[in-house]
Protein backbone atom coordinates (compact mmCIF):
# COMPACT_ATOMS: atom_id res chain seq x y z
CA UNK A 1 0.00 0.00 0.00
CA UNK A 2 1.11 3.55 -0.71
CA UNK A 3 -0.81 6.15 1.97
CA UNK A 4 0.33 9.38 2.30
CA UNK A 5 1.32 11.00 5.89
CA UNK A 6 0.73 14.85 5.26
CA UNK A 7 1.25 17.39 8.62
CA UNK A 8 -2.31 19.24 8.99
CA UNK A 9 -2.65 22.70 7.49
CA UNK A 10 -4.57 25.98 8.07
CA UNK A 11 -5.89 25.92 4.35
CA UNK A 12 -7.84 22.93 3.03
CA UNK A 13 -6.70 24.35 -0.44
CA UNK A 14 -4.10 21.43 -0.26
CA UNK A 15 -3.73 19.08 -2.94
CA UNK A 16 -1.47 15.98 -4.14
CA UNK A 17 -1.29 15.77 -7.85
CA UNK A 18 -0.17 11.81 -8.26
CA UNK A 19 -0.12 10.81 -11.56
CA UNK A 20 0.59 7.98 -13.63
CA UNK A 21 1.91 7.91 -16.93
CA UNK A 22 -0.25 6.50 -19.78
CA UNK A 23 1.02 6.43 -23.53
CA UNK A 24 -2.23 5.64 -24.87
CA UNK A 25 -2.84 8.03 -27.81
CA UNK A 26 -6.92 7.99 -27.46
CA UNK A 27 -7.13 8.21 -23.97
CA UNK A 28 -8.10 11.43 -22.67
CA UNK A 29 -6.42 13.35 -20.14
CA UNK A 30 -7.94 15.82 -17.86
CA UNK A 31 -5.80 18.80 -17.60
CA UNK A 32 -4.57 20.05 -14.31
CA UNK A 33 -7.07 23.23 -14.76
CA UNK A 34 -10.04 20.98 -14.57
CA UNK A 35 -8.55 19.22 -11.86
CA UNK A 36 -8.01 21.74 -9.41
CA UNK A 37 -11.58 22.78 -10.06
CA UNK A 38 -12.92 19.73 -9.09
CA UNK A 39 -10.91 19.27 -5.97
CA UNK A 40 -11.79 23.04 -5.31
CA UNK A 41 -15.80 21.90 -5.12
CA UNK A 42 -14.92 18.77 -3.12
CA UNK A 43 -12.87 20.52 -0.31
CA UNK A 44 -15.65 23.58 -0.28
CA UNK A 45 -18.10 20.32 0.20
CA UNK A 46 -15.87 18.74 2.54
CA UNK A 47 -15.20 21.13 5.90
CA UNK A 48 -12.45 19.31 7.49
CA UNK A 49 -10.58 17.24 4.77
CA UNK A 50 -7.14 18.08 4.55
CA UNK A 51 -5.91 15.83 1.69
CA UNK A 52 -7.06 14.84 -1.22
CA UNK A 53 -5.47 12.93 -4.40
CA UNK A 54 -6.20 13.85 -7.82
CA UNK A 55 -4.67 11.14 -10.59
CA UNK A 56 -3.99 12.41 -13.83
CA UNK A 57 -2.67 11.29 -17.10
CA UNK A 58 0.14 12.55 -18.30
CA UNK A 59 0.30 13.25 -22.14
CA UNK A 60 4.08 13.12 -23.20
CA UNK A 61 3.48 14.48 -26.21
CA UNK A 62 2.88 17.89 -24.53
CA UNK A 63 4.88 19.75 -22.42
CA UNK A 64 4.78 18.62 -18.70
CA UNK A 65 5.01 21.48 -17.52
CA UNK A 66 1.42 23.05 -18.27
CA UNK A 67 0.00 19.85 -17.11
CA UNK A 68 1.81 19.84 -13.86
CA UNK A 69 2.95 21.12 -10.88
CA UNK A 70 3.65 17.46 -10.01
CA UNK A 71 4.21 15.79 -6.43
CA UNK A 72 4.52 12.14 -7.63
CA UNK A 73 4.86 10.98 -11.13
CA UNK A 74 4.44 6.43 -11.74
CA UNK A 75 5.38 5.80 -14.81
CA UNK A 76 5.26 2.62 -17.06
CA UNK A 77 7.75 3.97 -19.73
CA UNK A 78 9.35 0.72 -20.38
CA UNK A 79 8.11 0.14 -23.94
CA UNK A 80 8.84 3.62 -24.53
CA UNK A 81 12.58 3.14 -22.97
CA UNK A 82 13.50 0.35 -24.82
CA UNK A 83 12.85 2.16 -28.11
CA UNK A 84 14.18 5.03 -27.37
CA UNK A 85 17.62 2.81 -26.86
CA UNK A 86 17.08 1.48 -30.39
CA UNK A 87 17.34 4.68 -31.50
CA UNK A 88 14.06 5.05 -32.45
CA UNK A 89 13.41 9.03 -32.94
CA UNK A 90 9.89 9.38 -31.50
CA UNK A 91 10.77 7.45 -28.41
CA UNK A 92 13.96 9.71 -28.15
CA UNK A 93 12.05 12.60 -27.75
CA UNK A 94 9.69 11.54 -25.06
CA UNK A 95 11.92 9.95 -22.72
CA UNK A 96 14.30 13.52 -23.39
CA UNK A 97 11.39 15.80 -22.58
CA UNK A 98 10.47 13.46 -19.44
CA UNK A 99 14.40 13.34 -18.04
CA UNK A 100 14.55 17.19 -18.92
CA UNK A 101 10.99 17.75 -16.51
CA UNK A 102 12.58 15.56 -13.96
CA UNK A 103 15.98 17.41 -13.97
CA UNK A 104 14.42 20.91 -13.77
CA UNK A 105 12.00 19.36 -11.13
CA UNK A 106 14.34 17.80 -8.36
CA UNK A 107 11.55 17.71 -5.69
CA UNK A 108 9.01 15.74 -7.74
CA UNK A 109 9.15 12.18 -6.63
CA UNK A 110 9.62 9.74 -9.24
CA UNK A 111 8.57 6.21 -9.47
CA UNK A 112 10.78 4.57 -10.65
CA UNK A 113 14.27 6.53 -11.80
CA UNK A 114 14.89 5.85 -15.37
CA UNK A 115 18.32 4.19 -15.01
CA UNK A 116 16.76 1.63 -12.68
CA UNK A 117 14.46 0.71 -14.76
CA UNK A 118 17.26 0.13 -17.64
CA UNK A 119 18.87 -2.15 -15.36
CA UNK A 120 15.60 -3.94 -14.96
CA UNK A 121 15.02 -4.45 -19.14
CA UNK A 122 18.52 -6.39 -19.13
CA UNK A 123 18.70 -9.85 -17.83
CA UNK A 124 22.43 -9.84 -17.82
CA UNK A 125 22.59 -6.92 -15.99
CA UNK A 126 19.76 -7.86 -13.23
CA UNK A 127 21.37 -10.92 -12.90
CA UNK A 128 24.71 -9.91 -11.99
CA UNK A 129 23.35 -7.55 -9.46
CA UNK A 130 21.65 -10.57 -7.66
CA UNK A 131 24.59 -12.01 -8.03
CA UNK A 132 26.16 -9.64 -5.78
CA UNK A 133 23.29 -8.80 -3.00
CA UNK A 134 23.98 -12.57 -2.76
CA UNK A 135 27.32 -12.29 -2.19
CA UNK A 136 27.44 -9.49 0.04
CA UNK A 137 24.06 -10.83 1.83
CA UNK A 138 26.46 -14.22 2.94
CA UNK A 139 22.95 -15.81 3.95
CA UNK A 140 23.08 -19.50 3.63
CA UNK A 141 19.31 -19.48 2.81
CA UNK A 142 19.76 -17.63 -0.31
CA UNK A 143 21.18 -19.05 -3.58
CA UNK A 144 21.61 -16.95 -7.31
CA UNK A 145 21.84 -19.27 -10.08
CA UNK A 146 25.09 -19.60 -12.10
CA UNK A 147 23.95 -17.41 -15.42
CA UNK A 148 25.89 -16.04 -18.31
CA UNK A 149 25.17 -13.96 -21.09
CA UNK A 150 25.66 -15.57 -24.82
CA UNK A 151 26.88 -12.52 -27.51
CA UNK A 152 27.29 -14.98 -30.42
CA UNK A 153 26.48 -18.23 -31.57
CA UNK A 154 28.12 -21.28 -30.32
CA UNK A 155 31.01 -22.42 -31.23
CA UNK A 156 33.73 -24.99 -29.59
CA UNK A 157 34.42 -22.99 -26.96
CA UNK A 158 30.49 -22.90 -25.70
CA UNK A 159 30.98 -25.52 -23.31
CA UNK A 160 34.11 -24.81 -21.85
CA UNK A 161 32.59 -21.33 -21.17
CA UNK A 162 29.39 -22.65 -19.98
CA UNK A 163 31.15 -25.07 -17.43
CA UNK A 164 33.55 -21.94 -16.55
CA UNK A 165 30.30 -19.49 -15.40
CA UNK A 166 29.35 -22.69 -13.11
CA UNK A 167 26.55 -23.88 -15.27
CA UNK A 168 25.13 -27.42 -16.18
CA UNK A 169 22.37 -29.11 -17.77
CA UNK A 170 19.97 -28.37 -18.44
CA UNK A 171 19.75 -24.88 -18.26
CA UNK A 172 16.93 -22.29 -19.26
CA UNK A 173 17.55 -20.03 -21.91
CA UNK A 174 15.69 -16.62 -21.63
CA UNK A 175 16.38 -12.93 -24.00
CA UNK A 176 18.33 -10.55 -22.70
CA UNK A 177 15.46 -8.10 -22.78
CA UNK A 178 13.07 -8.55 -19.52
CA UNK A 179 9.87 -7.11 -21.17
CA UNK A 180 7.63 -7.14 -23.59
CA UNK A 181 5.91 -10.35 -25.34
CA UNK A 182 9.43 -12.10 -26.58
CA UNK A 183 10.77 -11.72 -23.37
CA UNK A 184 8.59 -14.31 -22.02
CA UNK A 185 9.93 -16.95 -24.96
CA UNK A 186 11.98 -19.28 -22.80
CA UNK A 187 13.83 -22.45 -23.91
CA UNK A 188 14.81 -25.54 -21.45
CA UNK A 189 18.19 -26.81 -23.45
CA UNK A 190 19.19 -30.17 -22.33
CA UNK A 191 22.42 -31.31 -24.50
CA UNK A 192 25.13 -29.30 -26.80
CA UNK A 193 22.38 -30.13 -29.84
CA UNK A 194 19.80 -27.41 -28.17
CA UNK A 195 22.60 -24.87 -28.30
CA UNK A 196 22.13 -25.28 -31.85
CA UNK A 197 18.69 -23.60 -31.58
CA UNK A 198 19.98 -20.57 -29.42
CA UNK A 199 19.47 -17.45 -30.83
CA UNK A 200 22.16 -14.63 -29.29
CA UNK A 201 22.10 -12.02 -27.59
CA UNK A 202 20.80 -14.01 -24.73
CA UNK A 203 21.32 -14.92 -21.04
CA UNK A 204 21.54 -19.13 -20.08
CA UNK A 205 20.40 -19.74 -16.63
CA UNK A 206 20.70 -22.57 -14.32
CA UNK A 207 17.83 -25.09 -14.01
CA UNK A 208 17.12 -25.29 -10.58
CA UNK A 209 14.00 -27.95 -9.60
CA UNK A 210 11.52 -26.52 -7.24
CA UNK A 211 8.21 -28.49 -7.35
CA UNK A 212 6.58 -27.00 -10.02
CA UNK A 213 5.83 -23.74 -7.71
CA UNK A 214 6.88 -20.27 -8.74
CA UNK A 215 6.30 -17.34 -6.29
CA UNK A 216 5.93 -13.63 -7.56
CA UNK A 217 6.58 -11.28 -5.04
CA UNK A 218 5.23 -7.59 -5.68
CA UNK A 219 6.99 -4.88 -4.19
CA UNK A 220 5.79 -1.89 -2.95
CA UNK A 221 8.58 0.28 -0.86
CA UNK A 222 9.15 -1.41 2.69
CA UNK A 223 5.94 -3.89 1.96
CA UNK A 224 5.39 -6.83 -0.42
CA UNK A 225 2.69 -9.42 -1.59
CA UNK A 226 3.65 -12.91 -2.15
CA UNK A 227 1.45 -14.63 -5.22
CA UNK A 228 1.78 -18.75 -5.83
CA UNK A 229 1.86 -19.61 -9.48
CA UNK A 230 2.71 -23.06 -11.14
CA UNK A 231 5.92 -23.43 -12.75
CA UNK A 232 8.14 -25.98 -14.74
CA UNK A 233 7.96 -29.52 -13.67
CA UNK A 234 11.95 -30.82 -12.06
CA UNK A 235 13.91 -32.28 -14.44
CA UNK A 236 16.79 -34.90 -14.07
CA UNK A 237 20.15 -33.06 -13.46
CA UNK A 238 22.96 -33.75 -15.88
CA UNK A 239 22.76 -33.79 -19.88
CA UNK A 240 19.99 -35.88 -21.45
CA UNK A 241 18.93 -36.70 -24.66
CA UNK A 242 16.00 -35.11 -24.12
CA UNK A 243 14.89 -32.52 -26.93
CA UNK A 244 14.86 -28.72 -25.89
CA UNK A 245 11.61 -27.84 -24.75
CA UNK A 246 10.22 -24.35 -26.17
CA UNK A 247 7.65 -22.23 -23.73
CA UNK A 248 6.39 -19.02 -22.84
CA UNK A 249 6.87 -18.60 -19.00
CA UNK A 250 3.47 -16.17 -19.04
CA UNK A 251 1.48 -18.71 -20.14
CA UNK A 252 3.16 -21.31 -18.12
CA UNK A 253 2.95 -19.20 -14.74
CA UNK A 254 -1.18 -18.22 -15.55
CA UNK A 255 -3.12 -18.79 -11.88
CA UNK A 256 -5.09 -21.43 -14.01
CA UNK A 257 -2.48 -22.75 -15.83
CA UNK A 258 -2.74 -26.70 -17.14
CA UNK A 259 0.38 -28.29 -18.42
CA UNK A 260 1.95 -30.81 -18.82
CA UNK A 261 5.38 -28.72 -18.19
CA UNK A 262 3.68 -27.95 -14.80
CA UNK A 263 1.88 -31.27 -14.16
CA UNK A 264 4.44 -34.00 -12.57
CA UNK A 265 4.10 -37.03 -9.97
CA UNK A 266 3.57 -36.26 -6.69
CA UNK A 267 6.07 -38.73 -4.28
CA UNK A 268 4.98 -38.17 -0.49
CA UNK A 269 8.35 -38.36 1.73
CA UNK A 270 7.88 -38.72 5.46
CA UNK A 271 9.61 -35.55 6.92
CA UNK A 272 11.07 -38.18 9.58
CA UNK A 273 13.25 -39.86 6.78
CA UNK A 274 14.66 -36.84 5.45
CA UNK A 275 18.08 -35.38 6.19
CA UNK A 276 19.29 -31.95 7.17
CA UNK A 277 21.49 -29.74 4.73
CA UNK A 278 24.11 -27.94 6.48
CA UNK A 279 21.95 -24.41 6.22
CA UNK A 280 19.49 -26.32 8.39
CA UNK A 281 17.24 -27.25 5.93
CA UNK A 282 15.50 -30.85 5.10
CA UNK A 283 16.07 -32.62 1.45
CA UNK A 284 16.70 -35.38 -0.25
CA UNK A 285 18.25 -36.92 -3.25
CA UNK A 286 16.64 -35.08 -6.61
CA UNK A 287 14.28 -36.59 -8.02
CA UNK A 288 12.26 -35.84 -11.25
CA UNK A 289 9.07 -36.15 -9.21
CA UNK A 290 7.74 -33.45 -7.39
CA UNK A 291 8.40 -34.49 -3.76
CA UNK A 292 6.40 -34.20 -0.57
CA UNK A 293 7.80 -31.41 1.18
CA UNK A 294 7.14 -27.66 0.30
CA UNK A 295 8.97 -24.99 1.65
CA UNK A 296 7.33 -21.52 1.88
CA UNK A 297 9.11 -18.99 1.32
CA UNK A 298 10.28 -17.24 4.62
CA UNK A 299 9.26 -13.89 5.26
CA UNK A 300 12.55 -12.66 6.74
CA UNK A 301 14.49 -13.89 3.70
CA UNK A 302 12.03 -12.07 0.87
CA UNK A 303 12.02 -8.64 3.16
CA UNK A 304 15.89 -8.66 3.32
CA UNK A 305 16.25 -9.72 -0.71
CA UNK A 306 13.28 -6.52 -1.38
CA UNK A 307 15.08 -4.24 0.71
CA UNK A 308 18.89 -5.03 -0.86
CA UNK A 309 17.14 -4.68 -4.18
CA UNK A 310 15.55 -0.95 -2.61
CA UNK A 311 19.00 0.12 -1.77
CA UNK A 312 20.57 -1.08 -4.61
CA UNK A 313 18.44 0.18 -7.59
CA UNK A 314 16.74 2.63 -5.70
CA UNK A 315 13.15 1.72 -6.55
CA UNK A 316 10.10 1.55 -4.70
CA UNK A 317 7.74 -0.44 -7.43
CA UNK A 318 9.35 -3.99 -8.75
CA UNK A 319 8.39 -8.06 -9.41
CA UNK A 320 10.27 -10.80 -8.11
CA UNK A 321 10.58 -14.23 -8.89
CA UNK A 322 10.98 -16.54 -6.24
CA UNK A 323 11.27 -20.64 -6.22
CA UNK A 324 12.47 -22.59 -3.87
CA UNK A 325 15.39 -25.45 -4.72
CA UNK A 326 13.51 -28.66 -3.39
CA UNK A 327 16.76 -30.35 -2.29
CA UNK A 328 18.34 -27.14 0.05
CA UNK A 329 15.07 -25.32 0.65
CA UNK A 330 17.38 -22.35 -0.61
CA UNK A 331 15.60 -19.10 -2.22
CA UNK A 332 16.56 -18.27 -5.64
CA UNK A 333 15.67 -15.03 -7.28
CA UNK A 334 15.15 -16.24 -10.97
CA UNK A 335 14.30 -12.93 -12.27
CA UNK A 336 13.45 -9.32 -11.11
CA UNK A 337 11.10 -6.89 -13.13
CA UNK A 338 9.73 -3.55 -13.35
CA UNK A 339 6.11 -2.97 -11.76
CA UNK A 340 3.94 -5.05 -14.02
CA UNK A 341 0.63 -3.86 -15.90
CA UNK A 342 -0.97 -7.01 -14.59
CA UNK A 343 -1.54 -5.33 -11.41
CA UNK A 344 -3.71 -2.38 -11.35
CA UNK A 345 -3.10 1.05 -10.21
CA UNK A 346 -5.65 0.70 -6.92
CA UNK A 347 -3.34 -2.57 -5.86
CA UNK A 348 -0.81 0.51 -4.95
CA UNK A 349 -3.38 2.43 -2.79
CA UNK A 350 -4.73 -0.72 -1.03
CA UNK A 351 -1.39 -1.88 0.58
CA UNK A 352 -1.29 -1.42 4.16
CA UNK A 353 1.27 0.51 6.49
CA UNK A 354 3.30 2.58 3.79
CA UNK A 355 3.96 5.97 3.99
CA UNK A 356 5.40 7.85 1.12
CA UNK A 357 6.65 11.13 1.93
CA UNK A 358 5.25 14.35 -0.42
CA UNK A 359 6.13 17.89 -1.05
CA UNK A 360 1.71 19.24 -0.80
CA UNK A 361 1.50 22.09 -3.44
CA UNK A 362 -1.13 25.28 -2.74
CA UNK A 363 -4.08 25.16 -5.19
CA UNK A 364 -3.58 28.29 -7.66
CA UNK A 365 -6.14 30.59 -7.64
Amino acid sequence: MISFAVQQTEELCLYILVSRLFMEKRSRSSTAASERCRLRSHLQKSPGVDLFAVYLKLDLTKPIEDQGPLDVIIHKLTDVILEADQNDSQSLELVQRFQEYIDAHPETIILDPLPAIRTLLDRSKSYELIRQIEAYMQDERICSPPFMELTSACGEDTLQLIEKNGLAFPFICKTRVAHGTNSHEMAIIFNQEGLKAVHPPCVIQSFINHNAVLYKVFVVGESYTVVKRPSLKNFSAGISDRESIFFNSHNVSKPESSSVLTAAEVCLVPRASMTVSPSGFPYRAPLDKIEGVFERPNDDVIREISKALRQALGVSLFGIDIIINNQTGQHAVIDINAFPDSVPLKVLWGWKQQTVPLKISSCAN
